[in-house]
């Protein structure tokens, strides 16, 4: 798998089809790998990576801090998301791509679109993540790792991560850079030497930036209303994926194509279909 430097941080990425670009963020949450558009829940049963390809220039990545790319301890935002994905497409030579998220992707990609619109050539959010029980559940998350961290200290962080290989949703008193410490003892060396009380407060800010909202978070509901974007939403509808957050994003992005199917009926001889037939009738 090739290998991008972007922001300071290697990312690892891999391209797949030919055709007009189609950079995806993938979904997972805290562990967002190109795997999981192949192995997990939905992703698994529809298949987008059987179809999509043969139309499009599928642009696939780890996100910073999960699978094989790089990271470092700042209070990460979306923004810091953003910035990868568009340096990725720096490094590839597109000035502009239609972007896709699946689940904690979908908060990127609505960023990317605020902060960049003049790149992006259409939206697909594929089961945005969202609504209160998402919001309280990644609070609680938050708040295992940090008394866990408090109570016994970064060494012994480090020391519980590579005592398996769960990630932060699995084993949430390692935090969201157990990936980055497993992958280099280089990083967890500089991980342990961090100042406890700061990095405490990095990581809250970095928590409360995220989710702070009980809908789709991302970006601001007035700079969503302001663009023009070809949009495709596909709504979930569980804990982690509300119906209503699809809903509030159908609802500020003026003139989004929502795909009124219940999630059972998402299946490889729909989706995939549906999804290929937004795009198409963009490009």
């Amino acid at each position: 798998m090739p290998t991008a430097h972007i922001d300071g941080i290697d990312t690892h990425y891999e391209v797949l089809g030919k055709g007009p670009p189609l950079l995806m963020y993938a979904p997972g949450g805290f562990d967002a790998q190109i795997s999981k558009w192949s192995d997990l829940g939905v992703y698994k049963r529809i298949r987008l990576l059987n179809h999509l390809p043969l139309k499009f220039t599928c642009i696939l990545f780890d996100r910073r801090e999960n699978g094989l790319s790089g990271g470092r301890v700042e209070r990460i935002t979306w923004d810091h998301y953003v910035r990868q994905g568009a340096g990725l497409l720096d490094h590839l030579g597109f000035e502009k791509a239609h972007l896709m998220g699946g689940c904690m992707g979908c908060a990127p990609v609505a960023a990317f679109a605020a902060a960049q619109p003049n790149r992006v050539l259409s939206m697909v959010q594929y089961w945005p993540v969202g609504g209160a029980s998402y919001r309280i559940g990644s609070h609680q998350r938050f708040a295992r790792h940090l008394a866990f961290a408090e109570e016994n200290g970064l060494q012994a962080v480090v020391d519980l991560v590579k005592s398996h290989d769960k990630n932060f949703s699995g084993d949430p008193r390692g935090g969201p850079w157990g990936q980055p410490i497993r992958n280099s003892d280089d990083f967890a060396m500089s991980y342990v030497g961090l100042d406890l009380p700061h990095y405490l407060l990095t990581v809250h800010g970095m928590m409360k930036g995220l989710f702070d909202r009980d809908t789709a978070p991302g970006a601001e509901p007035e700079d969503l209303m302001r663009l023009d974007i070809p949009t495709l939403i596909v709504p979930g509808a569980d804990g982690f994926h509300a119906t209503s957050a699809a809903r509030y994003l159908h609802e500020c992005l003026k003139g989004s194509d929502y795909w009124d199917v219940a999630p059972e009926q998402q299946t490889e001889a729909t989706a995939p279909a549906r999804v290929l037939e937004f795009l198409s009738s963009v490009t």
